[in-house]
């Protein structure tokens, strides 16, 4: 009976209504400001115009669209958890979605698609450069009565089950990268906590200490980093050696974070002492192999060093001053690792934390 107990429990968290509203009610609502589609989004989704374009197409030919999901709040405001991309090129097209900023992006127009190659360069509107390609009155009222099924998750559900959902919808099937849904995660609960992030990630000291590829960079890697050494700084060895999956660890705590301004204002602290002191000593080798044969640092950035050395440091930064000190520990740390025959290749985080963790911890806190 333990699993229909779970089963009535939780299902009693998470309370669901589903309607078919149409576009025009929702452009309505998004004028009112009564939805809420987060457009700090915008950049870590990449629809296309054609893509764009393929939405317009099943509107029109009542394609079946998948379901929106909104999370309603105390105030009554739907905070999208999934749908953005779809709202937003409906917003888009009817030539009302504003920016980050809260400034006017220009309408879109339309590409041919395979069943409407005749939607090519057409507005919803007429504009001052063009009032011939747009679409008719007829075809207007056809747009915005068009219905779109709105999946709501009531004020009433448990505070993280919008979380819970985000999360599950947008994994699996999608161009996101964890660290761009855990930045969505971030924004959706604090957006303050989520620009503290950002921020940390472009620290000079931090930033020139990893020399990571393009390829890290636009998948949000140095900003996984920060939230790595904010949450795993904080982790005992007994929580990581139960460690099942990393990336959920990383959601649950820094969600929990986002609540708490004064934690995290003590995390960022600790973050520059860090890097500050890395800066003065090891600098861009910080997280190399140090080679013993040839008394040099070589290769490229290893997250197995960032674990022993920043989060080793990161617990107690206030303890070093001497930056010939820092540097000594770090080379010592590689000297343990082959006496100790210490070996992690081929783990998965979950395997290799508790014995990175513990290695920076026996190093820099001894």
């Amino acid at each position: 009976m333990a699993l229909q107990h779970e089963i009535d429990e939780k299902s009693k968290e998470i309370f669901t209504e589903n309607y078919a509203v149409s576009i025009g009610e929702i452009l309505n609502m998004y004028r009112d400001g009564d939805i809420d589609i987060h457009p700090e989004f915008q950049r870590f989704y990449r629809w296309t115009n054609y893509q764009k374009s393929k939405l317009v197409e099943s509107v029109l030919l009542n394609i079946p669209i998948p379901p929106i999901f909104v999370a309603q709040n105390q105030n009554g405001v739907w905070d999208v958890v999934d749908g953005l991309q779809r709202l937003s090129t409906v917003f888009e097209f009817a030539g009302i979605l504003k920016d980050e900023e809260g400034s006017s992006i220009p309408p879109l127009k339309l590409e041919k698609t395979k069943l409407l190659p005749s939607l090519e360069r057409k507005t919803f509107e007429a504009s001052a450069e063009d009032d011939e390609n747009c679409f008719t009155d007829t075809q207007r009222r056809y747009f915005k009565r068009a219905k779109l099924s709105v999946i709501i998750v009531q004020k009433e559900s448990d505070p993280l089950s919008k979380f819970e959902l985000f999360q599950r919808l947008n994994t699996g099937g999608t161009s996101l990268t964890d660290q761009e849904i855990r930045n969505c995660l971030l924004i959706m609960a604090n957006k303050d906590a989520y620009n503290l992030i950002k921020e940390l990630s472009e620290y000079p000291p931090f930033f020139n200490s990893l020399e990571l590829t393009d390829k890290n960079l636009n998948e949000q890697y140095d900003v996984e980093l920060v939230v790595r050494f904010i949450v795993l700084r904080n982790a005992n060895i007994d929580e990581l050696k139960r460690l099942k999956d990393l990336g959920e660890f990383l959601d649950e705590k820094m969600i929990e974070l986002a609540s708490l301004p004064e934690r995290l204002a003590e995390e960022a602290t600790a973050f520059r002492q860090t890097f500050d002191l890395l800066q003065a000593s090891t600098a861009e080798n910080s997280f190399k192999r140090w080679d013993l044969d040839r008394s040099k640092f070589s290769g490229g950035f290893l997250v197995s060093a960032f674990e022993i050395v920043a989060i080793g440091i990161g617990r107690n930064p206030g303890r070093y001053a001497d930056a010939n000190e820092i540097t000594g520990l770090v080379k010592n740390a590689w000297r343990i690792v082959r006496d100790e025959n210490i070996r992690w290749p081929g783990y998965s985080a979950a395997g290799r934390l508790p014995k990175t963790v513990d290695l920076g911890q026996r190093i820099f806190q001894s």
